[in-house]
């Protein structure tokens, strides 16, 4: 095929082959294929379906898998959803077990799973489990690589052992010393890893369960089972909405946290921050994660006050808007400014930089500073707040 005649063949699967498109191009076997799963998603009407029955949808996911890739996929699948309401494409086992599994498809469920059949809730759970699974295996082990490693680097040891010694800040205290002929340097001065804290570190995650936060409860319930494992950290997880649920005692099992959450309904931020200011009993060994579009159905001001109390107190607080790969949803922007104006920085973070800033606030670095220097924008005045 020339190259004429390929540019002329996708012109043909972009454009559908209406009689206005020009192309005038006859599609072969395969290519009628791609077509006809294209047709059936972008030009059927919207709340329309893929078809007069359930079967018709398990069969249009097959040929989706088969001739796109995993990425492509997901996107078709949530423009299904979007665009045609199938809410069928989830309440059939088959076609759970055919789809293709990621953190919005579990975000989905999670919304759904008052209303899923009971023959389709082990499979959910399945799904889920899936997707939870392969974010342990992509982000356990950053996590608790940059949350062991800045508690042993908490305090530093200026004698070390040859085994402690901290070579990237070494070098860099002793570049003075550096010798030309023998291209090398001196440690004059060695600094080594501090031993762990036998004091814990208390890092408490209060998730808003209103709808658009349904990615970052996601990320955050893998990211809390994590810190759960890990001795030296002390997690607490408390999700709220008008009410507020404290399900620390699940972290050993992120699958059983997500499906004991509730999307949608009111925020009452200011109650679930009263629940978890309780909590704490040593603030300069707290460090406080509101994950939140701060949407705020209680009283603003009550919430500003009781930020401003923890921050006086010695509490770490940061604000993220969002933790997921999408950046910051909508949020209210005038509240996330007076909490950044308190010393509470807010901003939205992914999933990969989210290890960096616990390790950041563990060893109480200037969060406002660390966002700064990733290109990540905190909310201030009628700033939009980004991430990278």
């Amino acid at each position: 095929m020339s190259s004429h005649e390929e540019r002329l063949r996708r012109w043909r699967l972009i454009l559908g082959g209406e009689n206005a498109d020009g192309v005038g191009v006859t599609l072969g076997n395969i290519d009628a294929s791609v077509d006809a799963a294209l047709s059936a998603l972008y030009d059927a009407p919207r709340r329309g379906g893929l078809g007069g029955s359930a079967p018709s949808v398990p069969r249009w996911l097959g040929d989706i898998r088969k001739y796109f890739p995993s990425s492509v996929v997901r996107v078709m699948q949530r423009d299904a959803l979007d665009r045609l309401g199938l809410t069928q494409m989830l309440t059939e086992p088959e076609t759970l077990e055919a789809i293709e599994a990621d953190v919005h498809l579990v975000a989905t469920l999670l919304s759904l799973h008052g209303a899923l059949p009971s023959k389709t809730k082990e499979t959910a759970r399945v799904v889920v489990a899936r997707v939870v699974e392969e974010l342990l295996q992509r982000l356990e082990s950053p996590m608790r690589d940059a949350v062991a490693g800045a508690l042993n680097r908490a305090l530093r040891n200026r004698r070390p052992r040859h085994n402690e010694i901290d070579l990237p800040r070494t070098i860099r205290a002793n570049l003075k010393h550096y010798q030309a002929d023998y291209k090398t340097v001196i440690p004059v001065t060695r600094i080594g890893f501090g031993r762990k804290r036998s004091s814990l570190r208390r890092v408490i995650l209060c998730i808003d369960q209103s709808g658009s936060m349904a990615s970052s409860i996601v990320y955050s319930s893998v990211f809390g089972a994590v810190m759960a494992s890990i001795p030296a950290v002390d997690t607490r997880l408390v999700v709220f909405d008008t009410s507020v649920v404290d399900l620390t005692d699940q972290l050993d099992d992120p699958v059983e946290v997500l499906f004991s959450t509730r999307l949608g309904g009111g925020t009452d931020i200011n109650r679930a921050v009263g629940y978890c200011q309780g909590l704490i009993d040593s603030p300069d060994e707290t460090i406080f994660v509101l994950i939140s579009d701060l949407y705020e159905g209680g009283v603003a001001e009550n919430l500003v006050r009781r930020v401003g109390a923890l921050q006086g107190a010695g509490v770490t607080f940061i604000t993220l808007l969002a933790l997921s790969d999408e950046g910051a949803p909508f949020y209210d922007q005038a509240l996330a400014a007076r909490l950044s104006s308190l010393g509470a920085p807010s901003f939205a973070c992914t999933p990969d930089l989210f290890p960096e800033l616990m390790a950041a606030a563990i060893n109480r670095d200037d969060i406002g500073q660390w966002a700064a220097e990733r290109d990540i924008l905190t909310a201030r005045g009628g700033d939009q707040a980004e991430t990278i």
